[in-house]
């Protein structure tokens, strides 16, 4: 007499197979976080080096790094065409276009004299402050080179534009795209601080302590948020 195949009622069984469905969306979820998260903390790591570093750096002040009391500085006397008419900013770039200069452009708030143009042109190694006379076509340049450390500060705390003057915009495909790796530096800081939620909340052990360390994060960051405001009003 045959033997009947035993029926696999779990196969059958819609609530079982919306949960297998379930555990298989989370395994691929977790996979993919898990390598998201690796490389992506792999490409921010010397961004995340540096601004580590030199934040050290502005806040220790070391001897080491004092790059400013070791900079180059000189200063010549160019002649020029003078720019046709337009705006100072268009001024600006075609006398920076005839001395071979390139960098993010600076123009004071204030307009100029007349017959005057006054600017300022910053890379993360070279500052040049330009005084020129546009009827007699004569420009008084300033170079200042700074070493390694002061290319260090500079990108740290360079962005291209200053709340102190609205007027200021980007100007430079240096600082452009520097502006947008931070962007994206601070968008991957996002994901991996999502990502770490994602697989700690894996780690059931561990929620206890994990609770704990962010907690603690909570609670320091909040305090130099709103308690020092409240502290000292």
């Amino acid at each position: 007499m045959s033997s009947v195949p035993e029926i696999d009622r779990q196969a059958f069984d819609p609530v079982n197979a919306e949960g297998s469905e379930w555990q298989s969306f989370a395994r691929v979820i977790d996979l993919w976080n898990g390598k998201l998260h690796c490389y992506v903390g792999l490409y921010l790591l010397l961004f995340i080096w540096l601004f580590a570093f030199s934040g050290l750096m502005l806040n220790h002040h070391w001897k080491f790094e004092d790059f400013w009391s070791k900079r180059k500085v000189s200063t010549t006397v160019e002649a020029f065409h003078p720019p046709p008419d337009g705006s100072d900013l268009e001024k600006a770039k075609d006398l920076m276009r005839q001395l071979h200069i390139a960098g993010e452009v600076e123009l004071g708030e204030a307009p100029p004299a007349a017959g005057r143009l006054d600017f300022q042109v910053t890379t993360p190694r070279l500052i040049y402050a330009l005084h020129a006379d546009l009827v007699k076509g004569v420009v008084t340049l300033q170079r200042t080179e700074v070493n390694v450390w002061g290319i260090v500060h500079i990108l740290h705390t360079y962005s291209g534009v200053r709340r102190d003057n609205p007027h200021l915009q980007r100007t430079w495909a240096g600082i452009r795209i520097w502006s947008f790796c931070m962007d994206a530096l601070a968008l991957g800081l996002i994901f991996l601080v999502l990502s770490s939620y994602i697989m700690w909340w894996g780690l059931k052990q561990h929620r206890f302590w994990g609770l704990i360390a962010l907690f603690g994060g909570y609670l320091a960051c909040g305090f130099f948020v709103v308690g020092l405001a409240r502290l000292y009003p």
